[in-house]
């Protein structure tokens, strides 16, 4: 945690902005809380490819983290009024840059939280950065968030693209499959993945035959498919860099055309608790693959997942919990500000470290604003090993925060 003194500065230091009109995010009249409430916006694909991964699910999860702000605190709440409110930006980041601008101005929102793609995240990271209104990116994975294009007011937080290819690529290389053929969409996400997880490939000692770029969205892969019995050498393992629905449609067609029986193994770079209930677990039994979060993992995660099952109908993708500690952080982090002007509200989650249902060995690191925590390799079970309904997963063994994520690139400039 950090140091007595420097948490009391930032709480002075927030109470100064409070007093101050005009600061960003609210402070103006000498009011604590702008507006006299907080807004909670939870921006991603509430109808296309990534709705099943997240989507109105994560409003629910962000408005059961603010349910147990006001039961921490009662009176003593420094936010008396929280509203949460959503929007659909369609895997489009035109869209998302015009929902994020009217959310942030018309809706008053103070943060918005969640925002698959990546493309869409790096947009509204920009008007992040120009509104000075935070930004606390879940469901994107480009390391750009946290590099190139990081910036003050934008946090990323669960899991990035280095988790995935050094946890998944790295390991299933080590375990003997030595050639790739990499298949990833053609657009950020897929970009980063690539270059990490051949990076993470070369590292382990292997090799990648080819990568080829795919459209996104895509219902079709049989030309990637029927393509890889044919190169030289031949591929040991397919590593498909798709999420969602378009890994859904990939990982059907790779059992239709039995690449397996033909001697090449499945890697799959991002999979979430959704993909394996829509595909059913055989069709994946034995995938590795690197998760931040599993609902099953502890009487902990437990507990949380049968709270949200009860409100959302369905057990928790790691994406939900993730963005109901998102929230639960931002909300922790203007009670210690003791307002949610922005400026204030970033100095409290710079460096903080904490624990809670999402993360363990947590921390929201001050050169980049990456949130780093320990996550798990984890493996498909095959149907003969479910006990209940979307207990799909089996924890191999952990992976420690200061080994899952990347050391902070230089070229992040706060």
């Amino acid at each position: 945690m950090r140091a007595l003194g420097r948490a009391a500065a930032l709480v002075a230091a927030g109470a100064t902005i409070a007093g101050c009109a005009g600061g960003p995010g609210g402070g103006g009249s000498g009011e604590k809380i702008s507006d006299g409430k907080v807004v909670l916006a939870v921006l991603n694909d509430q109808s296309a490819i990534y709705a099943d991964l997240s989507g109105k699910s994560s409003v629910t999860a962000v408005q059961m983290a603010v349910d147990d702000y006001k039961a921490r605190y009662g009176g003593k709440a420094v936010v008396k009024d929280i509203e949460v409110v959503s929007a659909d930006h369609q895997n489009k980041p035109e869209v998302a840059n015009s929902k994020a601008q009217e959310l942030y101005d018309r809706q008053k929102a103070d943060v918005i939280l969640d925002v698959p793609s990546s493309a869409a995240a790096l947009a509204v990271a920009g008007v992040a950065k120009g509104k000075k209104k935070i930004f606390m990116d879940i469901g994107a994975a480009t390391t750009e968030l946290e590099g190139a294009q990081c910036n003050k007011y934008t946090f990323h937080y669960g899991y990035n693209t280095w988790m995935l290819a050094h946890g998944t690529g790295a390991t299933v290389t080590e375990d003997g499959s030595k050639n790739w053929y990499i298949v990833y969409p053609d657009y950020a996400f897929g970009q980063d993945m690539q270059k990490n997880f051949t990076a993470a490939v070369k590292d382990a000692g292997g090799t990648v035959i080819q990568a080829d770029p795919a459209p996104f969205p895509n219902d079709n892969f049989s030309t990637f498919l029927l393509k890889a019995p044919g190169l030289d050498p031949k591929p040991q393992v397919l590593g498909t860099m798709q999420a969602g629905g378009d890994l859904v449609n990939l990982v059907k067609q790779y059992n239709e055309y039995k690449l397996r029986d033909k001697g090449i193994g499945l890697a799959v770079g991002l999979m979430f608790i959704t993909d394996i209930h829509s595909l059913g677990p055989d069709a994946l039994a034995g995938t590795k693959f690197t998760d931040a979060w599993y609902w099953n993992a502890t009487p902990e995660n437990r507990a949380w997942a049968d709270k949200f099952q009860a409100k959302a109908g369905k057990r928790p993708s790691f994406p939900n919990a993730a963005n109901y500690s998102a929230a639960t952080q931002y909300l922790e982090a203007v009670q210690r500000a003791g307002t949610d002007g922005a400026d204030a509200v970033v100095g409290q989650l710079e460096g903080h470290t904490f624990e809670d249902v999402f993360a363990k060995n947590a921390t929201i690191r001050a050169q980049d604003h990456l949130l780093t925590h320990d996550v798990s390799l984890a493996q498909v079970k095959p149907s003969s090993e479910v006990t209940e309904p979307w207990d799909y997963e089996k924890v191999l063994k952990p992976i420690p925060a200061d080994k899952a994520f990347q050391p902070a690139s230089p070229a992040c400039k706060l």
